[in-house]
Formats: structure tokens, sequence, C-alpha cells
């Protein structure tokens, strides 16, 4: 049996081999291929549910089917409602100079695609860029991640049983795996994960100069402006916070609040937490962290905070955390320490410190002064101060006036910035990311560059002159 260093280069050599053999599929292949996706996922929800749920230790089936299973299917629809207009050429103009030649931009497929896939959204996170990929008509190999193990080997063989291995295959297996497949010389690569890991995944890359899509995440801030209605700011940064216990790579990461709005703010958190879930941390809408190393990585962090003089004001009553079922409940942390975890990392979970601030400039310098976050949410009434605020900061994406939005809108990119990522897909922009958006030029029959053939005579000198003037 060949190693796996061997056997995955094997696995993408036969989809090359097979990509060189129909390197532009027509439309119909294309659809076809994104149907049997769209069958796949529409055939075997009950299955995909319980294995991640499984996984995560108790994830409710709504948050799977609202966060994972319906913008999958958004994302094959939409590739198979506009997909076949994407790919025609698109007219460009010509310089003047050079009519009456013709231009276009070819969507050319650009071969094998890796997609290396987390374990947060394990199935949002592969079809989305799967279906992307397939509309431009390319060839898939999938890296699943290890730490969903049911669903990984599920997934594996459902798609094992829609498609041939050389249209998309999808690999198994631990991070020295992942390390291998990081390191095979695709055409394009997108990895969606943490910076510290995406630095490797790209230097991987760098070694065969593969492009990559990087779709990382940050320390995503949440402003609420003076005079914001807190109540309504609360409900929405409380629901993003919370979808996934926080596990979730636009979630809100810590919250820039008026220093005078504190307590009510509090107060409010912690009334609205209970609405949303009744019974606490044994709430069976409330998921749990992801396994054992996630739970003792925020534990940990809390902590260190309380140990080292930072408060915390737990939102649920009642029992906080659950260690043999690596259940946490969510918690406000304040005065953290800036050199704990909770101020320098991506938290990825129910905890969210709260940072009061005096002037909303005091706000926006502190987002500034940070790695480039994925997201950003901004909560103000005041239509000119939030123009000021989304000029003034950057971040892979905005949602103002609630959380996580952004990334459900199919006509806009999405990405990050900086620390936070490079490059975007969804939708169209997917599409272009997973091509070669090919110049062509078609010279007339009838054209004068023999004007400007050697030996240069006075007519070429007269002309460059009058073009250089023009």
């Amino acid at each position: 049996m060949p190693d796996a260093p061997t056997a995955l280069a094997q696995r993408l050599e036969a989809q090359r081999t097979a990509f060189a053999a129909e390197p532009y599929p027509a439309w119909e292949v294309r659809a076809d291929r994104l149907r049997r996706l769209q069958k796949l996922l529409t055939a075997h929800e009950p299955e995909i549910a319980q294995a991640i749920d499984a996984d995560f230790g108790g994830r409710p089936r709504f948050e799977t089917d609202l966060a994972e299973v319906w913008p999958s299917l958004e994302e094959v629809k939409v590739a198979l409602r506009e997909g076949r207009g994407w790919m025609k050429p698109q007219r460009a103009p010509v310089a003047k100079w050079f009519l009456p030649a013709g231009a276009q931009v070819l969507p050319q497929p650009l071969g094998v695609v890796g997609i290396i896939v987390p374990w947060n959204y394990p199935l949002f996170l592969a079809v989305a860029p799967m279906a992307a990929a397939i509309a431009a008509g390319n060839r898939v190999l999938v890296k699943m991640s290890e730490y969903t193990p049911r669903f990984s080997a599920l997934f594996a063989t459902l798609c094992a049983k829609a498609f041939k291995a050389d249209e998309v295959d999808v690999v198994t297996g631990d991070a020295q795996v992942a390390a291998q497949f990081a390191a095979l010389p695709f055409d394009h690569l997108l990895f969606t994960g943490s910076t510290s890991v995406g630095r490797k995944v790209m230097a991987a890359a760098a070694a065969n100069l593969t492009p990559v899509t990087l779709e990382l995440g940050g320390k995503s801030p949440t402003v609420v402006a003076p005079g914001y209605p807190l109540a309504k700011a609360v409900e929405r940064i409380l629901v993003g916070k919370l979808i996934n216990a926080g596990q979730t790579c636009i979630a809100p990461d810590y919250v820039l609040l008026p220093r005078g709005e504190v307590d009510a703010f509090v107060e409010a958190a912690r009334a609205c937490s209970r609405r949303l879930y009744p019974q606490g941390l044994a709430d069976v809408h409330y998921c749990s962290v992801v396994d054992a190393r996630q739970y003792r990585r925020l534990t940990a962090a809390l902590d260190d905070a309380l140990a080292r003089g930072a408060r915390a004001e737990p939102l649920f009553a009642g029992v906080q955390r659950d260690d043999a079922g690596h259940r946490l409940a969510p918690q406000l942390v304040f005065d953290v320490p800036p050199d704990n975890a909770l101020a320098t990392d991506e938290i990825f979970g129910p905890l969210l410190p709260v940072l009061p601030y005096d002037r909303v400039d005091d706000a926006i310098a502190h987002v500034n002064a940070g790695p480039r976050p994925l997201a950003l949410y901004w909560f103000d009434d005041d239509r000119q101060r939030t123009q000021r605020a989304l000029e003034r900061t950057h971040a892979g994406g905005v949602t103002v006036n609630d959380t996580l939005l952004h990334v459900a809108q199919y006509e806009l990119p999405f990405g990050g910035v900086g620390h936070s990522g490079m490059g975007h897909y969804h939708g169209r922009w997917g599409f272009e990311t997973f091509s070669k958006l090919k110049p062509v030029v078609w010279q007339a029959k009838v054209n004068a560059m023999s004007l400007f053939l050697p030996p240069y005579r006075p007519l070429a000198h007269k002309m460059l002159k009058l073009m250089k003037r023009s």
C-alpha cells in the first residue's frame, strides 16, 4: 500500500488527467455535478445532522439546518441558476487605437481545486467552495477535519457514491495528512481555519506557487454607539455570539460599549440569554463545545483571566460548566488582562469580553490597533457616524445593526483582509475565484498594425506623437 503522500499525489494526478481530457466542461456537465451535490444534501439531511450532532456531543438540529444545510443548498441553487451566465465570455472594450479589433474576458476553469475544511461548520464550509469550484468547471479534492470524524467519514462516503473520484474526491485524516494535502501542487487551494494554521498552509502552497484563498478569523469587534437601543443591540449580539456556542469565525468576539451603559448591558444580556435558553446549560437548543480539547482551551483562558483580576458575569442561572459534556455557559468578561488569551486570540466560544469606551473615536482606535478582523458589527442609528466608521476601519465584512447577516448574502463577496484572510468567494465571486479570467483579443482582418513595423517610417513617428498627446 502506498504511503500517504504518494496516495494523495495519485488522487490529485487522477483528477489532473481527467481535467486534461475535458478542460472546458459544457454547462450541462457542470450542472449535472451540481445537481448530484444538491441531491446528496437533500437525500441525506437526517444522517448529516446526526453525524454533526454526535461529533459535537450535542448540537441542535435546527442550528445545523439553519447554518449548514440551508446555506449549502442556497450556494448550489445560486450556481445552478446563474452558472450558465457566469461562464459566458464577457465582451470588453478595445482602446480606440486598436479598432476594429475586438476583446473579451473568457472565464476558464483552473483545473484541480483543493479545499481544506474546518470543524466548526463542516458541511457548509465544504459545500460552499465545492459548488463554486464545480460551477467554474474544475475537479475538486477536499480534505475534511479530523475533529469531526463521524461527519467527515459520512461525507466522504456520500461523495464517493455521488461522484467519480476524478470529479470530486474527499480525503480524511489527521493534521499530518492535512499538511501533506496543502503541499500538493493544486491549481488553487482554499483553506478555512485559524490564522496560525493559515500561515503554514500558505507557506506549503508557496513551494508550488499555488494561489490560495485563506478564510481565517480573528477578533471580530462589535461597537455599540451612544444612543442605540440597548435591548435591541443585546439580542442581536447574543444571537450572533451564541449560535453554535460561539464557534463561528464571524461571531462577535468582543463588545465595545459606552462606559455608562455597562450595568444596563449586563442586565439586558442576562435577561435575553435566559429568554433564549430558558433551561440554561441543559437547554436542548444550546450547542456544546465541539470537544474536550476546545473546552479546556476556553476554560483555561477564563480561569487565568479571573485569577488575574478579571470579572465574569454569568448569563445563565445555575450550572455554568459541564466538564464531561464539554458544555460551557455564556459569560460576559470584564477587565481581561491584555496578554490573556481572551484578549489576544480569537475566542471561538461563548465567552464575550466587554470593553467600555469614553468616545466613539476611542472605540475606532481600539479596532484599528489590532489585526484587521474578518467581521465588524456596528450598532448605530446615526448614518453619518456609521459611514465615518466604515471608512476609517478595515474588516473582511460588515453588518450594521445586526450580526452575521453579511455572510448569507450571495451577491456579496465573503472573505478576510490582512490577518483574517485573503481572497473571497460565494456566488459569482466564488466562480471567479476558481476561474482564470482570461483576456482575449480578436484582431480584425483589416487593421493598422503594419504602420508600426520596423523600419519605423515618418508616418509611424507622427502616429505615436498623436497617440501620446491624445
